[in-house]
């Protein structure tokens, strides 16, 4: 951290003249991409700012164009009148902390728990008035550098994912042929946020304060972005509220189309909860993959991983209206007999419950910034596992390769 230190002090002056770096913290989240808080205070008194960054070009590989792209982009909807964060400096190679950007820190809630526990009245108009700007911001204020998406050559690429990870789970090749069935024509595209959900905006008290994690942007349809934050995943668990887990789609939709967007197809709007959900599902298997060939052996990896079978369920809740009569209202199997309180030795499930107890009352306590988040992570893969065991999850389930 000294070097950070350092080298985040050198640029801040060349920034906002002679001063001083205190309070530097790495903050929650972010598997790849470093967020770094800070005070700088100079002769214009104290403020506060957020590093952004990748520590070095390994972290920024397969990716379609770098922060300095990104910065521009954020750069151009905050003078367009979105709500994205303030950019006050991009980092050079000279500067030696990687690549990324420095914005002015805003001071609200982003933990998606804590929002939806008890959101502002305004915070579902707020997030179609915002997402309304950003499809509204012109074409010549884009970076070249911004990506057009073919939805059909996009879903082609999924299918040979999904096919390279062995092609085995039903639902998700049943996901792939509704979507190959109901792909829909190209239209003008628009800048698309590409992640514009729960967790990547910030509330405070007057509504939506801030749109954050621009990396995914590209240009398309607007719908995709419409749908991402209403995927059930992105709902956290406010089921009943089927935008944002704040309200309704009727009125999301008019919030959107009231601040400018574009009348809402409810065809499109479907296909693009499905897409995205099927998207998600390769997403996690994608993860575990990665966790278990040992190339990222972090916690969240696995935990991630380990939620492809929730999407699945989400896929299938999605498809089952269309699924005919008859199997619609086939009796599920019985569920297994409930299994006897334990005695004797110690269970696995009750060695993982005391491990997952431990991290709560001996580590997380004393957890600081990005080790905190990992601490809650690690408790959320014992929670998984608990799970598993009580319903009796067996480690191989039914395997029927795609055709």
């Amino acid at each position: 951290m000294t070097d950070l230190s350092q080298a985040l002090s050198l640029l801040m002056e060349r920034v906002a003249g002679a001063g001083a770096l205190s309070k530097l913290a790495r903050l929650t989240g972010g598997a790849n991409m470093e967020s770094w808080a800070f005070d700088w205070t100079g002769s214009d008194g104290c403020g506060g700012y957020v590093l952004r960054r990748a520590p070095s070009a390994d972290f920024m590989a397969g990716r379609p164009y770098g922060h300095a792209d990104e910065a521009t982009l954020v750069m151009a909807a905050h003078a367009g009148g979105v709500k994205a964060p303030e950019v006050v400096a991009v980092l050079a190679d000279g500067d030696g902390m990687g690549t990324g950007y420095v914005m002015r820190r805003i001071v609200a809630e982003v933990n998606p728990a804590k929002i939806l526990a008890d959101p502002p009245p305004s915070l579902l108009a707020d997030l179609g008035r915002e997402l309304a700007r950003i499809h509204a911001l012109p074409g010549q204020a884009i970076p070249a550098a911004i990506p057009l998406m073919d939805t059909a050559a996009a879903l082609m690429e999924l299918k040979a994912r999904f096919l390279s990870y062995g092609g085995d789970r039903p639902v998700i090749a049943l996901a792939i042929r509704w979507c190959e069935d109901h792909l829909p024509d190209p239209v003008d595209p628009v800048l698309v946020h590409g992640d514009y959900r729960m967790g990547n905006v910030m509330v405070d008290a007057d509504g939506l304060a801030a749109v954050l994690d621009w990396e995914l942007a590209h240009r398309g349809d607007a719908h995709e972005d419409l749908a991402f934050g209403c995927m059930t995943v992105w709902r956290f668990g406010r089921l009943d509220k089927p935008a944002f887990g704040v309200g309704s789609l009727a009125d999301y939709f008019a919030a959107y189309e009231a601040a400018g967007g574009q009348p809402v197809d409810p065809a499109r709007f479907r296909f693009w909860l499905v897409y995205r959900t099927l998207w998600w599902a390769l997403g996690c298997l994608q993860m575990g993959q990665a966790w278990r060939s040992g190339a990222d052996t972090t916690v969240e990896r696995v935990v991630i991983g380990k939620r492809t079978a929730e999407q699945e369920l989400d896929l299938v809740l999605l498809l089952g209206d269309e699924a005919p009569d008859a199997e619609r209202r086939r009796a599920l199997p019985p569920s297994p007999a409930a299994v006897p309180d334990a005695v004797g030795e110690p269970t696995n499930r009750e060695m993982v419950q005391a491990v997952r107890d431990w991290i709560e009352t001996a580590i997380k306590p004393g957890a600081e910034g990005h080790a905190k988040f990992e601490a809650v992570v690690a408790m959320n893969a014992l929670a998984i596992v608990m799970r598993d065991l009580d319903a009796g999850a067996r480690a191989e389930t039914s395997r029927c390769p795609m055709r």
